[in-house]
């Protein structure tokens, strides 16, 4: 049975997911490679994913053969995110389940091409076309990781301005707002791992973002370091990340691959996440923690010729994601930000899984533990619905 629609008005007491929608393959039409699935000589051994996509229920022509084989001998197949039909069934999950919406994911680096961007750019209308039809919310999330210096106010601002003007993204009756406003979110402020923008320069965006007489007017969300109220670990030592953040409206600390643990987990939210609230309070900003169901890159490392810990921070059935959960929410959050729904690259997809990957070749695949595929679907959107009666 499918979920009420949803309210695209407010954040208030929704679960969020990410969405990266960067999937391409051979014979997609995209002429992208595979994309985010491997490099030119991709096969087994040689991938960037950990987690093998449920293939069980798309249609033949969103099914496209790759060089994996099954234990049974069958080809393996994986989808592309290109194709409207299968970003369609993905809304469709997310309505059948009682997941809200998305943010849709949209790295600066590919903007600055007009044929990159138009591919991207289709993907973003097959988003709308899903939410559209699905009652689903969605808004853009610029990710500013690989930006240059000058990326911020001139690649990012001219692509906003065409989202704006020419695609007209924010009269969408899906698309997200909150306090009256157009949401927009900005990822990758305030990082120490030596960025190539700086935060003067993501403060005027954000600046840009709020106060334009055109092309402001928005609810901003910023996603920060995990520490960024410290100024230190993942964080840049300088107080204009501070000032960055309120003049923002919402903040997101970001804290996939953070802890390992439930009860890692449980003590960050206690000692840091609490704290967190109390500044946010005091500042008249709202937080957003983020969540995530586990997190293991061993393929993409091992692609780059570097060794990672596979299935580094285990899913325990669920229980690792319900920590976090049910953690915030004793904390009285009113929003959360799933990490996501299809990042297979990381390790922290919740759409469905297979438990019967590819075998052979070195590659290894994290899967469900068993559980069924579409298990944290359920979680997430149960998660939903009990996160909104908590603020009625």
């Amino acid at each position: 049975m499918a979920a009420q629609p949803v309210n695209p008005s407010t954040l208030t007491g929704k679960i969020m997911c990410g969405y990266q929608g960067w999937f391409r393959i051979e014979g997609d039409g995209s002429d992208m490679g595979n994309f985010h699935y491997g490099p030119r000589d991709f096969g087994p051994g040689n991938i960037h994913f950990e987690m093998w996509p449920d293939m069980s229920e798309l249609d033949d022509d969103e099914k496209f053969p790759t060089p994996f084989r099954h234990e049974d001998g069958s080809i393996a197949y994986l989808f592309s995110s290109t194709h409207r039909k299968t970003v369609t069934r993905h809304f469709q999950w997310m309505e059948e389940y009682g997941i809200d919406g998305v943010f849709l994911q949209r790295f600066v680096g590919y903007t600055r091409n007009e044929r990159t961007r138009n591919n991207f750019n289709g993907v973003m209308e097959h988003v709308r076309y899903g939410a559209e039809k699905h009652n689903r919310t969605w808004a853009i999330m610029y990710d500013l990781s690989g930006g240059r210096p000058g990326d911020l106010m001139e690649t990012l601002v001219n692509d906003w301005k065409r989202l704006v003007d020419n695609h007209k993204i924010r009269e969408d009756r899906m698309y997200l707002h909150h306090n009256g406003k157009p949401v927009v979110s900005v990822w990758g402020i305030g990082f120490n791992d030596n960025r190539r923008y700086t935060l003067a320069e993501c403060l005027e965006l954000i600046t840009f973002l709020k106060e334009d007489p055109k092309y402001g007017g928005n609810t901003v969300k910023v996603g920060v370091p995990t520490y960024w109220r410290y100024l230190n670990r993942d964080a840049l030592n300088d107080p204009l990340l501070h000032e960055i953040i309120r003049k923002a409206d919402i903040v997101s600390p970001w804290t996939v691959s953070r802890f390992g643990t439930p009860q890692d987990a449980s003590n960050y939210i206690r000692r840091v996440a609490a704290a967190d609230m109390e500044w946010c309070k005091e500042n008249g900003v709202e937080f957003m923690p983020v969540v995530f169901p586990g997190f293991s890159w061993y393929n993409l490392e091992r692609s780059r010729s570097r060794k990672a810990q596979f299935n580094q921070t285990p899913r325990l059935r669920g229980e690792f994601l319900r920590t976090q959960i049910r953690g915030h929410m004793e904390n009285g959050v009113t929003m959360i930000y799933q990490a996501m729904f299809d990042e297979i690259d990381e390790g922290t997809a919740i759409f469905k899984i297979t438990n019967d990957p590819p075998v052979g070749g070195g590659s290894r695949f994290v899967d469900y533990e068993g559980l069924p595929s579409d298990f944290y679907l359920k979680l997430v959107g149960e998660a939903a619905q009990e996160l909104k009666k908590k603020l009625q």
